[in-house]
Parts: structure tokens; sequence; C-alpha cells
């Protein structure tokens, strides 16, 4: 059992039900042979989780801002049940910031984020007063500009990079000597030039890193929290006032895909923290945190129909309709983002039976578009459904075009009185008609309009 009540078995539960359910209300069929379930029930509980975890451990009183990374679930109605559930939104683009203000999430409760933030972008958080980090020195000059053409009431901070090091997935490590995010404490001068900024600017009142994400121990983002908080204190310091007054400490808590506990928990990571970094949680400091990834994951499934079952090589290959387009990471880079995969029948029941090695390939036409290789399930027959787990985060929301695929729809549940699900539209599923519009469609004759000089 998960601390504060949110239990595997009962996320489990709810998941065979909405599947069921599902097939049942004709979300899943011969036409509509893939779509994404996100559980209602489970998200309210792990924001809640959330939210007591830090309570438990911050002096009464002290502000916390929770802001959901939003690059993790890029979905409006998504962001909006977060909202309701006391969660800010973290985002990194133009695009992601237009989806926290759809949802109606509060300027007050947004951080921006991004290495590369255009002068518009700025121009933009800096009038709604939205927090901004700037990533590196020349951002900050722009910053400056901004800062003396009118007055703002945005928090500002700078982005640093302790520098600890790696995971175990080398592209989610935001940590490294030479990662691209933030200014590089231990490059030679760098501690000195960040300390400088903030003595020569009053305005600057917070200090961010992101130390974890997929990969990362729990030491190691301990570590790059300290150094922060370190950093933090040295700075007050130097200026003799607090002047930072808020540290965001990013997010990254990893998620365990292996199975359906939630490991690690919010709870013990704020725990960790308050023993690594006592001084952080005693009331003299705000707090920011950005999570994404292991507020989702566990609430989200990806169901696919079994178009056909074949046998190639003496090996089962159940051939779905979920494959590179929904979960790009696992297909291309299988040994670091496995999936969980259960089984259902036709009508949307887990399989039960011997299990056999076999393949769950997916639609595109390339050979290594594979949800899963040699897995041992009850064997998918013809009509089944292949539900991918744990794929709330970075997967059904992060559509890749490959064969011009379409987006499948995605449902949020919840259970209802009879043993079975209600379920409301998060997104429609793309039409044939917008893949030709998003591919030129409305300009099929452009370029033969264009000729080289000379010729006819």
């Amino acid at each position: 059992m998960d601390e504060y009540g949110n239990t595997g078995e009962g996320r489990a539960a709810r998941r065979d039900e909405a599947v069921r359910a599902a097939v049942e209300q004709g979300l899943l069929g011969p036409d509509s042979p893939i779509v994404g379930l996100l559980d209602v029930t489970g998200i309210r509980e792990s924001a809640a989780e959330l939210r007591a975890a830090f309570a438990e451990v911050t002096a009464p009183g002290t502000p916390v801002l929770h802001a959901f990374a939003v690059k993790a679930t890029p979905l409006v109605p998504v962001l909006r049940l977060l909202r309701e559930e006391g969660i800010g939104a973290e985002v990194a683009s133009p695009g992601e910031l237009a989806l926290a203000r759809a949802a109606g999430v509060a300027p007050a409760e947004t951080v921006l984020d991004s290495p590369a933030k255009t002068p518009a972008e700025l121009r933009e958080a800096l009038a709604l007063g939205i927090a901004v980090n700037a990533d590196n020195p020349q951002e900050l000059d722009r910053i400056d500009g901004l800062m003396r053409s009118a007055v703002s009431r945005s928090p500002l901070g700078i982005r640093v990079n302790p520098q600890v090091g790696g995971g175990s997935i080398g592209a989610t490590s935001t940590a490294t000597a030479t990662s691209k995010f933030g200014v590089a404490l231990r490059d030679e001068g760098a501690r000195e030039w960040v300390v400088r900024a903030y003595l020569d600017r009053p305005w600057l009142s917070r200090l961010h890193a992101h130390t974890g994400s997929q990969g990362i121990p729990f030491p190691l983002m301990a570590q790059g929290v300290a150094e922060t908080y370190a950093l933090a204190e040295e700075i007050n310091r130097r200026i003799g006032r607090p002047q930072i007054d808020t540290i965001d400490i990013g997010g990254g808590l990893p998620v365990n895909f292996a199975s359906e506990v939630t490991a690690p928990t919010y709870a013990e990571y704020a725990r960790a923290l308050r023993e690594a970094v006592p001084g952080l949680f005693d009331g003299r400091y705000g707090l920011v945190t950005e999570f994404g990834r292991s507020l989702l994951a566990k609430h989200g499934t990806i169901v696919a129909r079994v178009e056909y079952a074949k046998s190639a090589g003496g090996r089962a290959v159940a051939v779905t309709h979920a494959g590179v387009q929904v979960a790009t990471r696992t297909v291309y880079v299988p040994g670091s983002w496995p999936l969980r995969i259960s089984a259902y029948d036709g009508k949307g029941r887990p399989k039960s039976g011997a299990e056999v090695v076999q393949d769950v390939a997916g639609p595109a036409c390339f050979a290594g578009d594979l949800l899963a290789e040699g897995r041992a399930l009850p064997l998918l027959d013809q009509g089944d459904y292949a539900a991918a787990l744990d794929t709330g985060a970075y997967y059904f929301a992060h559509h890749y075009a490959y064969n011009s695929l379409a987006r499948p729809g995605i449902y949020g549940f919840v259970p209802d009185r009879a043993g079975g699900a209600r379920f409301a539209t998060v997104r429609d599923p793309q039409t044939l008609a917008s893949i030709v519009a998003e591919s030129g469609g409305a300009h099929a004759g452009a370029l033969t309009t264009l000729h080289t000089p000379g010729s006819r």
C-alpha cells in the first residue's frame, strides 16, 4: 500500500473496470482500435500525496508552490484538474504557457523555465507576473533590459547546474558537467558570477536547480538540492539580508515502471530532503517543486486492439495499433524505457491462462516498432487488447506522426456504482482531415507554382 492510501491494487482494479467499460461503451473496438485512459481518482490522490508530503516537513506558514511540469502531460483538462487539486504549472514554451492559461492556471502559480526563451516570451511572462528562472548570463541581460523598460511583479531567479553527475539514463540527466541547462557552478568563475548577479540586482529573489529525472538516484537528487541551498545561504550572507526568499528544487522524482507499486513516494523524498538539507524547511525559504512524470505516469494506460495474431521464427507476434507513434521512447530505447503490458480479451476482461513468450508490435512500417519483445503474457489473439501501463506521462500526449498515424482519443474515467466506469473526453481522436491539414493540405499546389528562372 502506498502512503496516504493510493494503492497499486486500487489502481489496477480501476483500470480493469475502465478497459471493460471502454469496450462495452464503444470507446474501444474495430473502428476505434486505440485509446488513452486517464484515472482521475488516481491523479487526485497523487496530488494530495504531494501536498501532504511537503506539508509534513515544512515549517507552518511556509509558502509552497507545486508546479506541474506541463511537458509531461500537455493536456488542458489535466492541467485544469490539477489546478483544482492545488497544483500550478511549470512551462517551457509559449505553447505550454498557452495550455496553462487555457486551463485557468493563475500567473502567480506559473513558472517559466526554458533554455531558449525569446525576447517575446520573456516580455509576456514579465507582463503577466509569471515567475521566470534565467538560464544563462545572456538571458539575464535580456531581463535586465526588460526590467529597465517596465516594472514587473514577476518573481525572478537564476537556474544553476550543481554539476553533481548523471544517472542511468544520460538523456534525462540534467546535472552533468556539460548539461545544457543553467549556469554550471563548478566552471571557473561561474559561482562568483552568480553571486555578483544577485548583489547587483535586488530584484532577483529566487534560486533554481533541477537535478533529478528518471534514472537519477535519491542521494544524487538530494545532493543537488543541498548544493543549491548552500549557494542561497552564501548569497544571502554576502548580501547581508535574505534577498533570496524562495528556492525552486525542480522535480524529477523517478517512477517505478517494473510493478504496480508507487516507489519512491513523495513522502519518502520529502523526508530524505529534510534529513539532507534541514535548513531548507525551517521557514526561511519558500519552496517551489516541478514534478511531472511522478504525478501522472501511474494513472495513464494506452489500450490497443490486436489487429492480427501471427508467428515468425516460432515466436508469437501480436500486431496492435500502439507503437512508436505513442511510445516513442520505449520503441527506440527499450532498455531504458520498458513498459509493462497487460492482456485483455475481446470484451475487455483480463486474460488468464498459460503465459507465452511473444512480441507486442505496433502498426508502423519498420521492424523495430515493438511495444514489448519476448514478453511472457497470456497469448494475445486477434480482437484482444494489449494495454501499455504507466503511460500517463510522456506517452499518449506526445504523439510522433510516423506513417501519418492519427493521434488517439484520450478519456478520463472514474468508477461508477455498477462496477464499471464513467468517461469524459480529454482529447478527441484525430481525424484524417486534420492530418491532411497539418501536412500542408491547404497548400497542395504551392510547389508547382515555383519555377527556376528561364524555365517554362
